[in-house]
């Protein structure tokens, strides 16, 4: 089992943490558009609210010209949602000109498990926020990503144990024209991730993002359903890097994808934590790897389990 980290770059800017109370007059603050700010609470017995971090933030920073703003944990985020700091982010938007980047729950699982996390409808963050070019949320537990149109991201990573079928519909049924780069962490059932090859079918169609050139379908317990389609997806033709790692994928999938349309296009392939064989594994560096596509394969299997006569296999990200 792996764990995600916290971010340390959001629009090409280091994440600086905003300090705490107790350290807020010894540490000295950057200029405000020189950083990516980090603002948090403890997610266990905080004796300050995310809102009264972030009114503390407003206070202390030139918040025009902040660009990119990271949501850290909040307080009881394992039972409690993000609606009032989506709330106070959408009041502060007149102090927010130049915002370009933000993220909704970087947290690590010290913080909060990313299966714990508990979110919300970000639907009114994109729509408020409509000059983002990059937007990121960590955590599938109540998670609602409607269809929205947004006409300059550029840039869409949701990260989760289990991402509900209606979000990633909301995603592939969304209008994003300046999408250059989309990464989603699907999930296991085993925390709400429900949603199945056809959910995503709009993605690999690529109609809606014309300017795709990054596609992330991964962490995934039905990775071999997605390598399978994707191996004749058309949005496939115009990436330069496609990750399909830290899923299930099994020599099923593999041999789908070396089989269907050529890669060879591709800079770069990443299908790091997999199940497949020495020889698949080989035959992947024959094929992709001798044409100068860089290839991120695990040697051995990821972990797995035989109990009862069954192998049990694991995405990267679950709890």
């Amino acid at each position: 089992m792996s764990y995600p980290r916290h971010l340390t770059e959001s629009c090409g800017l280091p994440v600086f943490d905003f300090p705490t109370p107790e350290d807020a007059e010894t540490t000295p603050l950057p200029p405000a558009d020189a950083v990516a700010w980090r603002i948090s609470c403890d997610s266990y017995d905080s004796e300050e609210s995310w809102t009264e971090a972030f009114a503390r933030f407003t206070a202390a920073v030139d918040t025009t010209l902040v660009r990119a703003i990271v949501v850290g944990s909040w307080e009881e985020a394992y039972e409690t949602g993000p609606e009032e700091i989506i709330g106070a982010l959408l009041d502060a938007r007149p102090r927010l000109p130049a915002l370009r980047g933000l993220f909704l729950g970087d947290m690590e699982s010290e913080q909060c498990e990313i299966s714990w996390i508990t979110q919300g409808d970000i639907g009114p963050l994109l729509e408020g926020f409509p000059e983002l070019v990059e937007f990121g949320v960590r955590g599938g537990s109540g998670l609602v990503f409607p269809a929205v149109t947004h006409r300059t991201l550029r840039s869409l990573t949701v990260e989760t144990g289990g991402m509900p079928a209606e979000s990633v519909r909301g995603v592939a049924g969304s209008d994003l024209p300046a999408l250059e780069h989309l990464d989603l962490w699907l999930g296991t059932s085993n925390y709400g991730g429900d949603a199945a090859i056809t959910d995503v079918a709009p993605i690999l169609d690529g109609d809606r993002l014309p300017r795709l050139r990054h596609l992330g379908l991964r962490n995934s317990d039905i990775q071999d359903e997605i390598a399978t389609a994707v191996a004749s997806a058309p949005v496939v033709a115009r990436l330069e890097t496609l990750d399909l790692s830290m899923g299930v994928l099994t020599e099923q999938g593999g041999a789908a994808l070396l089989a269907g349309q050529p890669l060879t296009h591709l800079k770069k392939l990443d299908l790091h934590h997999n199940y497949l064989g020495a020889a698949l594994l080989e035959r992947f560096q024959e094929v992709l790897g001798a044409t100068g596509v860089t290839l991120e394969l695990n040697r051995g299997h990821a972990d797995e389990d035989d109990y009862d006569g069954r192998i049990w296999r694991y995405v990267a990200v679950g709890e």
